[in-house]
């Protein structure tokens, strides 16, 4: 059962959210919030598999929330998802930094909707190559960042290329074909990195691999 945080300051959306959700056998909303910080307080008490909160809310923005969340470490597995109104933008980018496994529009088709929530729950980035090309052309273009690339001098060769493959927007499976290896072993090294580059997700490795510059735009 995936279990599930929203949080929307707006209860219209919540309940719609909700309705979505609760009518799946194998989803559950566990607790809805109103703003930031009653999503970071149901957060530690439900310890759900997806927090869904909202970029703009009040007292408390979903940036924060997020950012909160992922400095928790008793909220490691906790997934938090951004949905906006806006698409790209750079409140998003700011979320994805802080922790965030990826977002959500939410004018998102509702069959969509539920796969990436499904995506989200198996730890995997909500990040297509699409949109990860957009995201890097427009805010992670500066010149490479020297702790970030310094983190990467940690990683193997093959776990840097994993890496680099997952900010493409790959999946294991695509990752696997690439390098001729097997998904297992695919994973293996996607697991690593992140251990190595204390990335809590495989959102958190695409904007370490750009802002390092591991890979760039032009890479896509």
């Amino acid at each position: 059962m995936i279990r599930v945080l929203l949080a929307d300051d707006q209860p219209l959306i919540r309940s719609g959210f909700r309705a979505l959700l609760d009518a799946e056998d194998d989803i559950e909303v566990v607790d809805e919030a109103g703003d930031g910080a009653e999503a970071v307080t149901l957060a530690r008490r439900h310890l759900p598999d997806i927090a869904l909160v909202d970029i703009q809310m009040p007292l408390v923005d979903g940036i924060e929330a997020t950012r909160r969340i992922a400095a928790d470490p008793t909220l490691a597995g906790v997934h938090v998802v951004i949905l906006t109104n806006y698409g790209l933008d750079e409140y998003v980018y700011h979320a994805l930094r802080a922790g965030a496994a990826g977002f959500l529009v939410k004018d998102i088709q509702p069959e969509d909707f539920l796969h990436a929530v499904r995506v989200a729950a198996r730890g995997d980035a909500l990040l297509a190559p699409s949109i990860t090309r957009r995201l890097i052309d427009e805010y992670v273009t500066q010149p490479p960042g020297v702790d970030a690339a310094a983190a990467l001098k940690e990683l193997t060769n093959r776990e840097r290329e994993a890496v680099a493959l997952v900010a493409q927007g790959l999946s294991n499976a695509e990752i696997a074909a690439r390098m001729v290896i097997s998904p297992v072993t695919a994973k293996t090294h996607i697991n690593r990195a992140m251990t190595k580059l204390n990335a809590r997700d495989r959102a958190q490795l695409v904007v370490l691999a750009y802002e390092s510059g591991l890979v760039t735009p032009r890479n896509q």
